[in-house]
């Protein structure tokens, strides 16, 4: 007599063995409970490639979430929008994301990038002097590289003082710390009114200036653009700058670190890319895959959705897994393996709304700086390969995961060779 298939039941995404390690549960849910309710956060979590790519381009998942979810710490701002409101601010905003529009911000780019770098090498060939690193140059990349870059990128595009970049990087760490207090840690919750507060009154004095002057820093161009007749107002540009904190610091500097980890792990794949800076793209795409920095995001139903034998009600909140749907095997071949060669992985369409991965959102809200990622993320590979030799883990340390919606490794202990000078 054959024996009953015993199903395993639904993890819960707020234990400590998820968070520790999400990806074999992401398999529990895929296989077993591709929606499924979970109590602790009142939502249902819908897992495979299919059904989340599917809600991203109905409208009967709506953002009205972010009402209750961002709203609060940023203002309202275009992720939240739908209809003519929403297309009137993609107007606005995909020029300076785009084209000739992103190119001309470019310079700001690299040399953000390379003055980090640049000072991590400095830094360790002056502990090589000091024999502190035994002839080996030592850092952290993500306290030394990753978490500053896409921050000072975005302070200088925005055209505010070099020497703000320390504001900004603590307002960042401040908001973080406010979309991942599930806890509901008060003190983090008074910090991150605080930080509301201070960008406001730091933003608003400034945005009124640049409002009839003619400079071409992005601040001052999202003053003057207009599409029929409707600019932004001055609290929606500050809630534009607010929501960039975390669409344009966290992610890529999140994604930044699994990039550079993932070649770590693989050195084979690493020196293929040294060779081959036409691989770059590749590497970016499979680690938007593999190890994608926003592993969930969420939706509301506006209508009664079925989902294999469920039935979601209107008004539900969904939790879309993300990550869970990038290591699908329904859609791609070997889901746990980092493989810059994935023939399964549009990379020609990575970085559009037709890409074949979900990282950056599909539809109508596709991300409008997926391209401005890009950018960082090729800059920030070549420098990584270019300034810092023989790059590898320093002994005894192994990378860890952290992080429930947006998750990456906290650090990266590296050394690589000094070049004798």
């Amino acid at each position: 007599m054959s024996q009953p298939t015993v199903v395993p039941s639904a993890p819960d995404i707020l234990s400590p063995e998820f968070v520790a390690d999400p990806y074999p549960f992401h398999r529990v849910l895929r296989d077993h409970h591709p929606a499924t309710y979970h109590e602790a956060t009142q939502s249902w979590l819908i897992s495979r490639y299919a059904d989340v790519a599917h809600a991203f381009r109905d409208p009967a998942f709506s953002s009205r979430n972010y009402d209750w979810q961002l709203e609060p710490i940023h203002g309202r701002t275009i992720l939240q929008m739908e209809g003519k409101e929403h297309a009137t601010h993609r107007s606005l905003l995909n020029p300076f994301f785009r084209g000739k529009g992103l190119e001309a911000f470019l310079p700001v780019i690299t040399q953000n990038a390379a003055q980090l770098i640049g000072s991590t090498v400095e830094r360790a060939a002056g502990d090589l002097i000091d024999g502190i690193a035994a002839g080996r140059g030592r850092a952290d990349l993500v306290a030394d590289f990753t978490t500053w870059f896409p921050i000072n990128v975005m302070v200088d595009m925005l055209g505010l003082p070099k020497s703000d970049h320390e504001r900004f990087h603590r307002w960042y760490h401040s908001i973080m710390a406010h979309l991942n207090n599930l806890a509901g840690d008060p003190a983090i919750t008074a910090q991150a009114d605080q930080t509301r507060e201070e960008l406001r009154d730091y933003m608003l004095p400034i945005i009124r200036e640049r409002r009839g002057g003619d400079g071409e820093d992005l601040l001052s161009r999202l003053c003057r653009a207009e599409v029929d007749g409707e600019q932004m107002t001055d609290e929606e540009i500050k809630a534009f700058v607010s929501l960039l904190l975390v669409a344009g610091g966290e992610t890529t500097d999140k994604a930044i670190a699994s990039m550079v980890r993932n070649l770590l792990d693989n050195p084979d794949q690493m020196a293929e890319v040294r060779a081959d800076r036409s691989l770059v793209d590749a590497v970016i795409a499979e680690t938007l895959r593999f190890t994608g920095p926003v592993h969930m995001i969420m939706r509301q139903t506006e209508a009664e959705v079925r989902i294999e034998d469920t039935t979601l009600p209107a008004g539900a909140t969904c939790i879309l897994m993300l990550a869970a749907a990038n290591r699908d095997e329904r859609h791609f071949a070997n889901p746990d393996v980092f493989d810059i060669h994935r023939p399964d992985l549009d990379v020609a369409k990575a970085f559009s709304g037709a890409a074949n991965h979900v990282q950056f959102i599909l539809g109508r809200h596709f991300c409008v700086g997926s391209l401005l990622a890009r950018e960082e993320m090729t800059v920030a590979l070549n420098l990584v390969l270019d300034r810092l030799p023989n790059l590898r883990y320093q002994p005894g340390f192994t990378p860890q995961e952290a992080g429930l919606y947006t998750r990456s490794v906290p650090s990266l202990l590296v050394e690589f060779d000094i070049p004798a000078t």
